[in-house]
């Protein structure tokens, strides 16, 4: 029966890609995107998402990257032929009661653009046991998703039920029902063969869920986050604090990762295991990012289909009015506490820099990486739980003439207020291009100085 509905599957989706391919010609032609499609089509024809083709595409990319040795089904695409930047990964099984994959996979091709999804591919585990269900929304993104199957911007697959541990009998960790740790630990595996195979496509593996909104041009936001971060050892970047949602590893940890997965797979739940992981891995505090790039749209759950209105307060559609922050080395001579180092209040992260008492010409400073052409910064020192550790007297100055570690030339723009900074139209504040910004410290304080977030806007380049 199992290879009947295969085989059904495999004819099913050759011929609705046959005819996808034959309808892009009565798309509208003025849209390049489609043209690229259309070339695409013409090109490679029906073989892009034929059985036999996926088989020995699947041959190839087993030998880097199957450390599970799972034979996995492709349902729709291909992988790509280069590496890319991130891989955005999904599982989706069956549920009682709403489906939300198509409006999760409409928000993150809609809100990324033509050059972010030529550097990112989207993977998704259909890992429901019924392969009618499957074949259905393998239907259904095919008539959707067209261009994005064809262009190698989306991948369909599905690791077949024999290579599942036994989901009988298993562990009560906790007091869960049965069927609570059955759907669990099964989630888990899930999870495992979806990194499993998602090692070698590219540099970073982005998860998240089946039912999310994202943040416009996340793709970019990520991108500046690793930058800010680019000298600094990480596990796991959160961004969104729900869940399994928005969370970044390094694709060279999934191995481990995915046997990680598939060892303890009875023994908690997915996002238990993952703080486990992080820990083992000694990054011992959570990063996690503001504003929130992803949203819970889901209404209930996939477990049983219970209520789930999770909301996720730190979320941001329109990231246009957050800053840019450009990539920059920081340098302070105040003296850091414990781990509330430097870059953390530039980041954007959850967390701050914490110095002790700074004096009088104690400094706190950015060099970009390339020169900056900032039209508004925002400072705020202290904390909601340490509000006296705010900067008394403070100036801030850009910088020009770059050597090494700080800039020769420094221009006075202004002074914090109780605290704070916030001064825009500085596209003329210096005689060329800023490439360091400086905050001095101009009378000492005995309290403790907490640099909460810095942000600064640059003009877009033309």
């Amino acid at each position: 029966m199992r290879c009947f509905l295969r085989r059904s599957l495999t004819v099913g989706i050759s011929l609705l890609v046959f005819l996808l391919i034959i309808n892009l010609y009565s798309w509208p032609q003025e849209d390049s995107a489609m043209k690229e499609v259309q070339r695409w089509a013409q090109d490679i024809g029906l073989h892009q998402l034929h059985a036999d083709q996926n088989r020995h595409s699947l041959q190839r990319l087993s030998n880097a990257t199957n450390f599970l040795n799972v034979s996995y089904h492709y349902l729709a695409g291909t992988p790509p032929l280069q590496k890319k930047f991130l891989t955005v990964g999904l599982c989706s099984v069956k549920r009682k009661r709403e489906n939300y994959l198509m409006e999760t996979l409409k928000s993150v091709f809609e809100q990324s653009t033509q050059e972010e999804l030529r550097k990112m591919v989207v993977v998704v585990h259909l890992a429901d046991p019924d392969q009618e269900w499957n074949a259905q929304m393998v239907e259904q993104v095919a008539k959707r998703f067209a261009p994005h199957l064809l262009l190698g911007h989306l991948l369909l697959i599905h690791a077949p039920s024999e290579y599942y541990p036994s989901l009988e009998d298993l562990k009560r960790n906790f007091n869960d029902a049965e069927d609570r740790v059955q759907f669990r630990s099964k989630q888990n595996v899930d999870y495992a063969y979806l990194m499993n195979f998602a090692a070698n496509l590219s540099t970073y593996f982005l998860m998240i869920e089946d039912d999310v909104r994202c943040s416009k041009s996340f793709f970019t936001a990520i991108q500046k986050r690793l930058a800010s971060l680019k000298d600094t050892s990480w596990v796991t970047l959160e961004f969104s604090k729900l869940g399994y949602i928005g969370k970044l590893y390094h694709s060279r940890d999934l191995p481990q990762l995915a046997r990680f997965l598939m060892l303890f797979y009875q023994e908690m739940p997915c996002d238990w295991l993952l703080v486990h992981f992080r820990l083992l891995l000694t990054q011992k505090e959570v990063i996690r990012f503001k504003p929130s790039l992803f949203q819970h749209i889901g209404h209930y759950s996939s477990f049983q289909g219970t209520a789930n209105r999770l909301k996720d307060e730190d979320f941001e559609e329109d990231l246009s009015r957050f800053p840019d922050n450009p990539p920059a080395d920081l340098v302070t001579d105040i003296v850091t506490f414990e781990n509330y180092l430097p870059y953390k209040a530039y980041s954007n992260m959850a967390d701050y820099f914490w110095g002790k008492a700074p004096t009088a010409g104690s400094y706190f400073t950015l060099v970009f990486k390339q020169a900056a052409p900032i039209v508004r910064i925002q400072i705020h020192t202290g904390s909601e739980h340490h509000q006296d550790d705010y900067l008394r007297a403070g100036l801030v100055e850009l910088g020009t003439e770059k050597s090494k570690q700080h800039c020769i030339k420094y221009t006075p723009i202004g002074r914090f207020e109780n605290g704070h900074f916030d001064r825009g139209n500085l596209e003329n504040s210096t005689a060329s291009v800023p490439e360091c910004m400086r905050i001095m410290v101009t009378e000492g304080q005995s309290e403790w100085l907490i640099i909460s977030s810095i942000s600064i806007w640059t003009k877009p380049r033309s």
